[in-house]
């Protein structure tokens, strides 16, 4: 007990023998630094340890034996085992996963513990600092935002967001997704996983993972167009954590019965598939008729063979098809009064539809492919290329409740007319971008992020109409005129909705088409000095040109085609004063081509006409648009909240303007690219370039977690616009009307939107949204009508969710809690007409995780 103990490896003799045969005995190669480590060890071994007179140990050093050639592993076993430790590291990640939500479904590009705040956008290489850190406002709608909101397509997603508001058009893109961001028409600019979607579509939300909102100028991000932002729609990819199988299954009081699945199967530890699918089966509160039914699937799927390569790849199709809603009529006192408004706010029901059910459909789909290789080549050196191939489609045939006729103080007998609108238009879009990022140090101690791209989109679209719209009607008390339109129509009582009809005619064959190729190539760099100064800068140039031919109603052909090389450039400064909050300031320009709108036949609606008449061109120059913001974020509450707040402004040159001429017009007064035609009598309409406008506001955002049960998301945008050129003089208002100084049409300049969940306890969250719009004029192209407009309005929604156990839970939606009656756009023509949106309705939702 009393007695110190030597080192256990040093108490048998036969230990030492071991030892020694594996070390070289040579003289004078002690380790006389481990022989005192061990003298230490040995004192302080224990509380027996009395005596610190040891012999002194020697141990020799080791001796380096050769390495068979045998024991390096083959190229198989290096393969098997970065996968077993991509395996281990994804089981780790799975076992730190938080307690309030599975880390297989998560999503990984939001804070793990408040999913309302996203961190990064998916565009890792364009913009690879977190977003608190980024030179621009991006408002990124998570997917707990999505499920939160109960938006089940893009178009509910973006109508409850601040600072964009909902476009319509009479024929092109009738109802589909043409959205305004800051009051530009982004309606083009929207994306799939950085690929641009010219497809004129409504676009589902069962295979999205999240939507991200960039506002301001973004050519040297995304291309073409983006004056007021782009829309980046992310979808779901196969995850390697483990397996999960999702199921969520909607009842609604508009009649809804809703399904979507999504599973993911983890097949090896280098392969991955993620499937999922839709049905839906629904009407639309406060509407009479309208029909929204929807299906669809995706396919997923990610390979990773080595930690060098990975290889992911998805499929969607959706199919959306029902009858179609063109709202209702628009009532003025006259032509030049600004007292009138939606007819539902004068009396009539709010049910009213206008369109003939045995007619009237929709029908539109989309086939997405997209393959994405990605290559490190070193730590520093990535390299990825992306091949996308999608084909869309439009079919629809609707009725437009145009021209209202109030004839006598008796509301029974005001009448409308019937115009039918028909489309088919088909888009094959094939696009690649090639990419590389590469990580490095300068000397002056900035580490960059540097990206260098080329793309090529190759896009084509066919669009055509049905015939036969005016003898469809077999029985009843008249028949449709040869326009195909109906007059006589009740406001108040439609009384044709129900008439019987014919199987529509066939498509004319006459479509016209349009094709754009463009190539691009772009670089982007962002240089951080120790998180104390970012700079952002990018150039991107485009070489794109435009091909369109049709006929006209008479049978002749024609074609016109442009070409333009289009440079553009973004600069950002950001400075960190707190590692978690940034100042910023930045520039961008961006540019709209001519025929850049793929659902626009004229250059009234963004097109190219084929077959001009009367010598008026459409070949303008691009608008040119330039934007300045100066903003702050902040990272608040443990850095789960963040903040945002800008100043803008945004201004856009050689805009176009529709001019009015007459047979009575000085050719000194008829503005360069229009013409009057030899025996013409009246006016005309001809579209001219040279306006410009200005758009500024402020943009503030808010989304995270203020506590640990309390998550808001949201935003609030105040806006001034005007026109600061016109090519209409003011000394030829009565020829022209000049429009210096209106504010610009389809955009609400005040828009507020507040999302805000509680969790109660572990089984309860209550939560709620309330957004806010400001009036809208009606307007084409450039200036708002002030003699048209659909009111402002607020709006709220609750939900309520239970949590049954782990795997099920329940949760209650009630939109438009007080029913309350707005609208979504006003379109504007001589015969206007509005859209308008749902009524109140509750849907129960179940939901399985497993």
């Amino acid at each position: 007990m009393g007695m110190a103990r030597a080192p256990r490896s040093l108490r048998s003799a036969a230990a030492r023998r071991a030892l020694s045969s594996n070390f070289d005995v040579a003289a004078g190669k002690t380790v006389s630094t481990v022989a005192s480590l061990i003298a230490v060890a040995s004192v302080s071994s224990g509380a027996q340890a009395q005596q610190t007179n040891l012999p002194p140990v020697n141990v020799d050093a080791p001796k380096e034996r050769p390495r068979s050639t045998v024991a390096k592993p083959t190229p198989d076993q290096v393969r098997a085992r970065n996968a077993l430790r991509r395996a281990a590291q994804q089981r780790q990640r799975a076992a730190q996963a938080p307690a309030n939500g599975p880390a297989a479904d998560r999503n990984p590009y939001a804070d793990p513990a408040a999913p309302y705040k996203v961190d990064h956008v998916q565009a890792s290489g364009k913009f690879p600092e977190k977003l608190v850190d980024t030179p621009r406002s991006v408002t990124v709608l998570s997917k707990e935002v999505l499920e939160d909101k109960g938006a089940t397509s893009l178009k509910q997603a973006i109508l409850s967001t601040a600072g964009v508001t909902l476009g319509s058009g009479e024929g092109g893109n009738a109802f589909g997704d043409r959205f305004f961001i800051r009051g530009f028409d982004v309606r083009n600019d929207i994306f799939i996983d950085g690929v641009r979607d010219a497809g004129v579509s409504v676009r589902e939300n069962f295979f999205t993972e999240q939507v991200e909102i960039l506002r301001g100028p973004a050519s040297s991000f995304s291309g073409r167009g983006t004056a007021g932002g782009a829309i980046n729609i992310v979808t779901k990819q196969a995850m390697m954590e483990k397996n999960f199988y999702n199921m969520d299954s909607t009842f609604g009081s508009d009649q809804t019965k809703r399904v979507t699945l999504d599973v993911n199967q983890v097949i090896s530890p280098t392969l991955a598939i993620r499937a999922g699918g839709l049905f839906q089966d629904a009407d639309v509160a406060g509407r009479d008729r309208v029909r929204d039914n929807r299906d669809g699937a995706f396919v997923a799927t990610t390979w990773q063979p080595t930690d060098a390569i990975k290889v992911t790849s998805n499929y969607i199709h959706t199919e959306l098809t029902g009858i179609p809603d063109f709202g209702v009529p628009y009532y003025r006192p006259s032509a030049t009064s600004t007292a009138g408004g939606p007819f539902p706010d004068f009396g009539i029901n709010r049910n009213n539809f206008y369109g003939f059910v045995n007619r009237d459909f929709y029908r539109t789909g989309q086939d997405i492919g997209t393959i994405n290789a990605e290559l490190q080549l070193t730590p520093d050196l990535l390299l990825t290329n992306k091949i996308r191939e999608s084909h869309s489609t439009q079919s629809y045939i609707g009725t437009l409740p145009e021209s209202p006729l109030i004839t006598s103080n008796n509301p029974a007998l005001w009448t409308l007319t019937a115009n039918p609108q028909s489309r088919y238009q088909a888009t094959d879009v094939f696009a690649n971008q090639t990419e590389a990022t590469f990580k490095f140090d300068d000397y002056a101690g900035f580490k960059h992020t540097l990206l260098a791209g080329i793309e090529y989109d190759n896009e084509r679209s066919s669009i055509d109409s049905y015939t036969g719209l005016g003898s469809e009607i077999t029985t009843g008390p008249s028949s449709f005129t040869g326009t195909g339109s109906r007059s006589g129509v009740s406001i108040f009582s439609p009384q044709y909705t129900d008439t019987p009809f014919a199987i529509p005619g066939g498509l004319t064959g006459r479509p016209t088409k349009i094709g754009i190729d463009t190539v691009s190539g772009y670089v982007v760099d962002t240089a951080n000095y120790r998180d104390l100064v970012i700079l952002n800068g990018g150039l991107r140039y485009d070489d794109y040109s435009i091909k369109t031919s049709g006929y006209t109603t008479a049978g002749m052909f024609g074609q016109q085609s442009a070409n333009f090389l289009i440079p553009d450039f973004n600069l950002g400064l950001t400075l960190k004063p707190l590692p978690n909050g940034s100042v910023y300031v930045a520039y961008a320009t961006s540019a709209n081509p001519v025929g850049s709108e793929f659902d626009g036949t004229s250059t009234a609606y963004g097109g190219i006409n084929p077959t001009l008449a009367g010598g008026n061109t459409q070949i303008f120059g691009p608008e040119r648009n330039k934007a300045i913001e100066l903003g702050t974020k902040w990272e608040l509450f443990d850095r789960h909240l963040l903040l945002t707040a800008a100043l803008f402004q945004t201004t856009k040159e050689n805009a176009r303007e529709s001019q009015n001429i007459s047979n009575t017009t000085l050719p000194s007064n008829i503005p360069a690219g229009c013409s009057y035609p030899a025996g013409t009598t009246g006016n005309i309409s001809c579209i001219t370039a040279g306006a410009a406008y200005r758009v500024r506001g402020i943009d503030l955002g808010v989304g995270g977690k203020i506590t640990d049960r309390w998550s808001v998301f949201g935003g609030l945008v105040l806006m001034e616009s005007a026109v600061t050129k016109s090519l209409a003089p003011p000394a030829n208002r009565a020829l022209y009307g000049s429009n210096v100084g209106l504010p610009l049409a389809n955009i609400a300049h005040q828009s507020f939107s507040l999302l805000s969940k509680y969790q109660v306890n572990d089984t309860w969250e209550l939560g709620g949204q309330a957004v806010y719009r400001s009036k809208i004029y009606g307007g084409t192209l450039l200036a708002a009508n002030q003699g048209t407009s659909i009111p402002s309005y607020w709006r709220f929604d609750a939900f309520a969710e239970a949590k049954i156990n782990k795997n099920w839970q329940l949760k209650l939606f009630v939109n438009n809690i007080f029913d309350k009656r707005y609208y979504d756009a006003l379109y504007q023509s001589a015969a206007p007409f509005v859209l308008e949106a749902p009524g109140r309705a509750a849907y129960l939702v179940l939901s399985a995780r497993y």
